[in-house]
């Protein structure tokens, strides 16, 4: 589970208004958590002295999106823009590849367009992760996965209202829209040498009737909204948290998450599905602070939906559940923060959070509008995630020990092998 751009001080934004105080999500009693450091191959290499010795240097050349999410899915690091290939252009295998290989299940949501860079990185491969007909047209007629859900509907717009002229640059074209809706669009999902047609859901409705009782094989889920659930619907996108109505007639993300492993879990041997909370680093990237809590307490609520899922239908000991970021956005800080001292006091340089009570906006400042190198948190609980602890071998002056978020995917992809009888 990723929440796009959320650095440690949005993870405790959200926190402070909904619970009043830190460390009260679900995901922080879990056994395992460390930071973790996010540059891709082109940009600047984290250094833990020289981020805390200088206020700016984690905004200097930071990761993006598609090189972020690459080394997650895959565990090499790529330059930035560049969607599974290394930085050689050479083609990468993601780990949804190789659990649909090993005979898996596999899913990818999002609560943003479902070819964008996050999504596109476990899904397809392109060496600009602008090219979104192209992503598209990948995952739709080429990805074996089992379940896509994500925005991009061509007959919406941004705050889910039908428009006259369909825009169909996120869904690959109208040819290929109009193959998907008749069910000539689909790869080979079951290794069986036939493709596999997606089942298309369009509206909250069907896609909530997913979450319960039997289901398609193949479900692609495309929202009747153009770019993401709520972020960009109309209104005063400065205003407090929930202050603007919310789109009706989208479903939340916590409802995708669980049908989409309503899908997946009727494989015996298993199932990969990764859940981007993607709004929140676009509620950064526009300093819109009210928004971004939103989006972040919708993914809160999302783990939680998970885990109680987990503990209903599943058991620890065979399912590894991680949280974290791909990168951080907005260079969050307490009010007062930004000051170049010459003595390095760091408690005076980067001011804390104010945390003005549950349902209150905390005190803060953003400082860019753009991406930061800062390490991220990540939590994790449940198989395997004990060698977090061996990989977490690097130690900064304030977060602790981290790791890099390549070696997030190579331990998944080595867990992955581990629990697939007849592989090495």
């Amino acid at each position: 589970m990723i929440s796009d751009g959320c650095g440690y001080n949005c993870f405790d934004m959200a926190s402070f208004y909904q619970h009043g105080r830190s460390g009260a999500q679900v995901y922080d009693s879990f056994p395992v958590r460390f930071a973790v450091s996010t540059h891709s191959a082109s940009s600047t290499p984290y250094d833990p002295l020289k981020a805390w010795a200088s206020f700016d240097f984690v905004l200097s050349y930071p990761t993006d999106s598609a090189a972020a999410a690459t080394a997650m899915a895959t565990g090499v690091k790529t330059n930035d823009d560049m969607v599974c290939l290394d930085p050689d252009g050479t083609r990468l295998t993601s780990i949804i590849e190789l659990a649909e290989v090993l005979g898996k299940k596999t899913g990818a949501i999002t609560s943003v367009n479902f070819c964008h860079a996050t999504p596109a990185s476990f899904l397809a491969h392109a060496d600009d992760r602008y090219k979104y007909g192209d992503i598209a047209r990948q995952i739709i007629h080429e990805s074996p996965t089992d379940v896509v859900m994500g925005c991009g509907h061509p007959y919406y717009d941004m705050s889910g209202r039908p428009i006259e002229e369909p825009n169909f640059r996120y869904v690959g074209d109208q040819e290929t829209w109009e193959a998907l809706l008749r069910g000539e669009a689909g790869a080979d999902a079951d290794a069986d040498g036939r493709p596999d047609p997606w089942t298309v859901i369009q509206t909250a409705e069907a896609l909530r009737s997913l979450i319960e009782g039997p289901t398609p094989s193949r479900v692609f889920g495309i929202v009747p909204i153009y770019r993401t659930l709520q972020q960009e619907r109309e209104g005063d996108a400065q205003a407090d948290p929930f202050e603007v109505p919310f789109v009706q007639t989208v479903p939340t993300l916590i409802e995708m998450a669980l049908a989409a492993l309503n899908v997946l879990d009727d494989d015996p041997d298993g199932f990969f599905l990764m859940i981007e909370g993607g709004a929140v680093d676009w509620a950064c990237e526009e300093n819109q602070t009210g928004r971004l809590i939103e989006e972040q307490v919708s993914f809160n609520q999302t783990v939680e939906a998970v885990v109680e899922w987990i503990e209903t239908h599943c058991r620890w000991e065979d399912t590894l559940l991680i949280v974290t970021s791909d990168h951080e956005a907005g260079y969050i800080t307490g009010p007062g923060s930004g000051l170049e001292l010459p003595d390095g006091d760091m408690a005076k340089t980067w001011k804390p959070l104010e945390n003005r009570g549950k349902g209150k906006v905390p005190g803060m400042e953003w400082h860019t509008d753009e991406h930061t190198n800062s390490l991220v948190p990540l939590y994790a609980k449940g198989y395997g995630s004990e060698r977090f602890a061996t990989l977490a071998d690097e130690t900064d002056p304030v977060r602790g020990l981290y790791l890099d978020n390549t070696e997030i995917g190579l331990l998944m992809i080595e867990l992955l092998k581990e629990r697939s009888p007849g592989t090495n």
